[in-house]
């Protein structure tokens, strides 16, 4: 059993604050009535009011505030499992998210853009693993290789600077961490897809693509940016970033670095200017690598939950809406 959306659940928070401002709307009655007289009087005078019903239209309310939350978060209980055959490669897609990739030499900026090449890659390489890497300073193994896209897709839609809170573009760092996701005793079958505008020189890089070769884990870098440049905006500040002397910082594509880590892993380079263009040729690369057959268990479809749970709360709100606070006989 699983929640298809978890985070929903988060709303069952609402329910401490219900049962809290159901405590004090007791509280406030009960003062309320010594307020008003005499208090055996007032009792008498609102004899045909039941508490008891009161605290039931109560339970009745959270209960069924409860199961909608349950339902929104929707349970699923797995359906029937099929071996599904695969041939596919390996592919980890190492993506930059410093914060030079908020520079808008190209549109709507260079984060922005990575995203959509990504998106539109995954739709082509259906039977593909795909795994995540995000770096900046530092490189982090967002997820591991696996052959479920739509996970893939909701991990790049978060990526951004404020994952990686080190700052920079170690690209060296991005490529080990990249290497670990692979099997190490395969030496075919693997590609890093690195998609950065390689702003910072990091000289350990070729060095190490040389080592990866090796193993048989072939580079295609993505290039991100322009040769000339721009400013990249700081959305912090929401101004653009500036040295240490107050001048503008210019985000330059470092298009010589990126050549080299694919050439040495007998791998293209890629500028980024048409999204679809790009993604072809990417698809027309991963094509020359031999592929390998993966058995992948899958289940054929889900059960969902969530119309009990659904038509539950419906079921609790109406009869707490129509359920009296009185006696059912006022005497």
């Amino acid at each position: 059993m699983r929640f298809q959306y978890i985070e929903y659940l988060i709303g069952l928070a609402a329910i401490p604050l219900v049962v809290f401002l159901f405590w004090w709307t007791l509280r406030w009655k009960k003062k309320t009535i010594k307020k008003i007289g005499d208090e055996k009087l007032v009792r008498q005078l609102i004899s045909n009011y039941s508490p008891f019903h009161f605290q039931l239209k109560f339970l009745l309310l959270a209960v069924g505030l409860a199961a909608i939350i349950v339902a929104a978060a929707n349970l699923q209980k797995p359906g029937e499992m099929e071996q599904v055959q695969r041939k596919g490669v390996d592919v980890v897609i190492a993506m930059d998210v410093s914060k030079s990739m908020l520079a808008d030499d190209i549109k709507p900026n260079r984060l922005e853009r990575a995203r959509q090449m990504v998106y539109k890659l995954m739709d082509q390489l259906p039977d593909d693993r795909i795994a995540l890497v995000l770096f900046a300073g530092r490189a982090y193994m967002q997820m591991p290789l696996t052959t479920d896209h739509s996970a893939a897709r909701m991990f790049v839609q978060q990526a951004g600077p404020d994952v990686v809170p080190a700052q920079g573009t170690v690209i060296t760092d991005a490529l080990r961490m990249s290497n670990t996701a692979f099997n190490s005793k395969e030496r075919k079958f693997k590609s890093i897809i690195l998609i950065t505008d390689g702003e910072d020189h990091d000289p350990n890089a070729v060095q190490l693509a040389q080592q990866l070769a090796e193993d048989g884990v072939m580079i295609n870098a993505v290039g991100i940016g322009s040769p000339d440049g721009a400013p990249i905006m700081d959305p912090v500040t929401n101004d653009y970033k500036k040295d240490q002397a107050g001048n503008t910082v210019i985000s330059k594509l470092n298009e010589q670095e990126l050549q080299q880590l694919a050439a040495a892993t007998k791998g293209v380079y890629i500028r980024l200017a048409d999204t679809e263009a790009a993604v072809t040729a990417m698809k027309k690369q991963l094509g020359t690598i031999e592929q390998t057959s993966m058995e992948d268990s899958a289940f054929k479809n889900f059960k969902n939950y969530f119309p009990w749970f659904l038509g539950l709360a419906i079921f609790l709100l109406v009869l707490e809406f129509f359920f009296p606070e009185r006696n059912w006989k006022t005497k």
